[in-house]
């Protein structure tokens, strides 16, 4: 499903989903950028330019959907939609990322609500997601967009019922979070990724 050019609030971008030859080289660049501080967020630890480039290979040949935001043609966020088959329980899982330079601008936000509309297209009842047990900015933004979250373990889990998103549709006026929190928050969305450093580090089995 490829969206059309959609500009976020106060943003000077658009934000569209890539087709599967763009997926590659665009991802990975983008990842790339991302300061250390937020490559460190976005994957629970420091990772190697090498680990980024198989990972952007992975997502581009495993059926992930890639929603980006562009500024002056540039990939400067990305929202993942990565398919039930590469989740032992068979939920789709979601992350997000947003360089530096693009935050404070209701990117994530609107990064968030065009994953949503994607997942609908494709049937899902259910998107999971999975942030730290401290990450209090993190929790609301889920909760504003309807997650149930629970914890375990040190983390925050939540599922998202598609089939309730418009009760959960947040309003511009009952925002729960500004956009500075959003955007920290919107790095530590990568449970699938932490599972997939595992893998690809040799730290466990593949899920």
């Amino acid at each position: 499903m490829n969206y059309d050019s959609i500009r976020p609030t106060s943003a000077k971008g658009t934000v569209r989903t890539l087709s599967q030859q763009e997926e590659l080289p665009l991802l990975r660049d983008h990842l790339l950028r991302l300061d250390r501080t937020s490559r460190h967020d976005r994957f629970h630890g420091f990772i190697d330019d090498s680990f980024i480039r198989r990972y952007a290979e992975r997502c581009a040949n495993d059926g992930t959907v890639i929603i980006a935001y562009f500024e002056d043609g540039v990939v400067r966020g990305a929202a993942e939609l990565h398919p039930p088959e590469q989740s032992p329980d068979a939920q789709p899982e979601i992350a997000f990322s947003v360089e530096r330079s693009a935050r404070r601008k209701g990117v994530g936000s609107t990064l968030f609500r065009k994953l949503i509309a994607e997942a609908h297209a494709k049937g899902y009842s259910n998107l999971r997601i999975t942030t730290g047990a401290q990450n209090d900015a993190m929790r609301a933004l889920a909760t504003k967009f309807g997650a149930q979250l629970t914890f375990r373990h040190g983390e925050s889990t939540g599922s998202i019922d598609l089939t309730e998103q418009h009760q959960a549709e947040p309003a511009p006026t009952a925002a729960v979070v500004t956009p500075a929190e959003a955007a920290q928050a919107i790095v530590d969305m990568n449970r699938a990724y932490w599972r997939m450093v595992m893998q690809m580090s040799g730290w466990g089995r593949a899920a």
